[in-house]
């Protein structure tokens, strides 16, 4: 397996690997992924299998009101290709790039209900940030992508 960051001729595969993401995980266009390839290909690393397929993805962005801070969107590895932590060496990628840039923390956000996820998020050494309720015990933030849409924080502080 190679990390890589997302280049326009993955565009296509990246956009059918988010589609296997569902629900949880919801495809952009591919307008969204070129403008990734394009301008943040350096925090959107995709995995690529020894038959030169995508195996895993991220989709992640270096804020710009907060430029310590490095917002994890999407995690996604294929089906066939789970278990060979191929989202930690991704997520891996991605914070030696957080590291170069001098941030302070990885975050990212996950449904309260995708327990799964909250495993993966702890595994890896993301922290649960406290919220204002717990939902199947995770401590979620009310609204915190918008009215009615509760998440579940996670951080990864960084050295």
């Amino acid at each position: 397996m190679i990390v890589t960051p997302l280049q326009p001729e993955r565009i296509g595969e990246v956009l059918h690997l988010m589609e296997l993401g569902e629900p949880y995980i919801f495809a952009r266009t591919l307008s969204d992924y070129w403008l990734y390839a394009t301008l943040f290909s350096s925090t959107c690393p995709v995995a690529v299998a020894d038959d030169d397929t995508v195996a895993g993805a991220v989709m992640a962005f270096r804020s710009q009101d907060d430029p310590a801070d490095v917002y994890v969107q999407d995690v996604m590895t294929h089906p066939r290709h789970r278990r060979r932590g191929i989202a930690r060496a991704l997520l891996e990628s991605v914070r030696a790039r957080a590291d170069t840039w001098g941030c302070r923390r990885l975050y990212l956000t996950s449904e309260p209900d995708n327990q799964e996820a909250h495993a993966s998020w702890i595994a890896l050494g993301f922290v649960n940030v406290p919220g204002d309720r717990e939902i199947h015990g995770v401590s979620v933030v009310s609204d915190f992508k918008g009215l009615g849409r509760h998440r579940a924080v996670y951080q990864l502080t960084l050295d």
